[in-house]
């Protein structure tokens, strides 16, 4: 008899709309993220003050390449079980949610097994030319190495799939507070960029760790090693399900070059000190701008839900009123840089980082275009039109990489920040003009929101 977990309903109550459910979900985000950026804000601060611009340029390249390979490695498997998970959790169907859950975790291993041999090919073949100090090379390869083995996608799916954003907010908290532990004891017993990589990777490592055993904690029926056994049937059980991890890794992998390309450009043609300076700035932004973050996690869930169980009147008014929220958050996150970003910088890493103060605003115009539209690519995925982020996705980092070209060299780290924010902008004009046509075809034929395209193709 498998042990038994928490009772978990097969879908929300329905005396709660799905903008409330949505709104439930980001309060619990706001309050683990909350914590989090506070705990982000001085262990960032310890980092910078305490390593200084040039290893804080090195620690910024070494995270950055590793983020880059998490996203490009890591498959996004959470989307895959979300988006087809919530259909097997609605109907009650253990086993088939099983096999998916199982199917994910098992991308992510070989997903981790090729990002290792990027990794290598990067730091040993072509770690000259991001600037990194070859004393560095060995320990920003390792470093690399165990957070890809860190991945959380697939046990994140599950718990998002589940509705349990408040249980991701307790484990997730582990790494903002571990961090913060470990740069405070290190501060204290003697600061080097080493010790800050060793600590940072072991926290991520016990993050993945404790992910999986709540996934198997809240849903015992399904998360069983039994399932690994027959773990691709979920192929079969999931019309589309082929189609959409490809469409949507292709997507991740491109946000992936849009958002941490630039980094590692800057610190390519300019240099590791400039590269330190736009990490901080990049860092601050999206700390600004973390509602995006929270939005799209809790929307992307909600929406995807709306898609077997609400008519598409619910559905269009859930995807209106979280664009309205967010184009509002978005416009006050920008004019707060334009008059504090300079002295937040400086709090932060001290004068020597205020420069970055040109950096930060285009940076946090990109980040609050990602905010404003966060509803727009789960209302593609959720209706079988995955296709068309990834063609939002290739317009942005084309007009990104266009416009970054131009400007870095003139104007070095401001340059590469206004090509992000060109990008930004572009994608934020394609997905909404996307997610409006397909809007309107769901008002004219509901049925779409539970036969999605893919999923009638032979």
């Amino acid at each position: 008899m498998p042990a038994k977990g928490p009772s978990l309903p097969a879908h929300p109550p329905a005396t709660r709309s799905l903008f409330s459910r949505m709104l439930a979900n980001v309060a619990w985000l706001i309050g683990g993220k909350g914590f989090g950026a506070v705990c982000s804000l001085v262990y960032l601060a310890i980092l910078t003050r305490t390593l200084g611009l040039k290893d804080f340029g090195h620690f910024s390249l070494i995270f950055g390449t590793s983020q880059a390979l998490i996203a490009i490695a890591g498959f996004q498997t959470w989307q895959v079980v979300v988006r087809f998970g919530v259909k097997h959790v609605h109907d009650e169907d253990w086993d088939g949610f099983g096999r998916l859950g199982m199917m994910a975790g098992i991308l992510d291993v070989i997903g981790a097994v090729i990002g290792c041999g990027i990794a290598w090919l990067i730091f040993y073949q072509f770690g000259g030319g991001l600037g990194i100090n070859p004393a560095l090379v060995d320990t920003a390869f390792w470093f690399n190495v165990a957070a890809l083995w860190a991945l959380v996608s697939a046990p994140t799916g599950i718990v998002r799939a589940l509705d349990r954003f408040d249980i991701a907010v307790y484990v997730e908290a582990v790494v903002p507070l571990g961090r913060l532990a470990a740069a405070v004891a290190i501060w204290l017993t003697g600061p080097s960029l080493v010790k800050f990589l060793i600590a940072w990777a072991a926290i991520d490592i016990i993050e993945a760790i404790l992910y999986w055993i709540v996934a198997r904690w809240l849903c015992p029926r399904a998360i069983r090693l039994s399932h690994l056994r027959d773990a691709f049937r979920a192929r079969a059980e999931n019309p589309g399900l082929v189609r959409f991890f490809m469409i949507t890794y292709a997507s991740a992998s491109i946000e992936a070059v849009f958002r941490h390309g630039p980094l590692l450009a800057v610190g390519y043609f300019v240099s590791t000190s400039a590269a330190g300076v736009y990490r901080l700035a990049h860092q601050l932004a999206q700390g600004l701008a973390k509602l995006s973050t929270l939005l799209s996690r809790a929307a992307y869930a909600e929406i995807a839900r709306a898609r077997v169980s609400s008519g598409a009147k619910e559905f269009r008014q859930l995807v209106g009123k979280t664009s309205r929220i967010a184009g509002g958050a978005g416009a006050i996150v920008v004019i707060l840089v334009a008059l504090l970003g300079g002295q937040l910088l400086a709090l932060l890493g001290g004068e020597a980082f205020r420069s970055g103060y040109v950096v930060l605003v285009p940076l946090t115009v990109a980040a609050c275009f990602e905010l404003a539209g966060v509803a727009f690519e789960p209302v593609l995925h959720s209706t079988g039109r995955a296709r068309l982020s990834l063609m939002a996705h290739l317009c942005a980092m084309t007009s990104a990489a266009i416009a970054l070209l131009l400007l870095v060299g003139p104007f070095e780290g401001q340059g590469a920040a206004w090509g992000v924010a060109t990008g930004a902008a572009v994608g934020y004009v394609v997905m909404g003009v996307l997610a409006w046509i397909t809007l309107n075809k769901i008002d004219r034929h509901e049925v779409s929101i539970v036969l999605p395209e893919e999923e009638k193709l032979p």
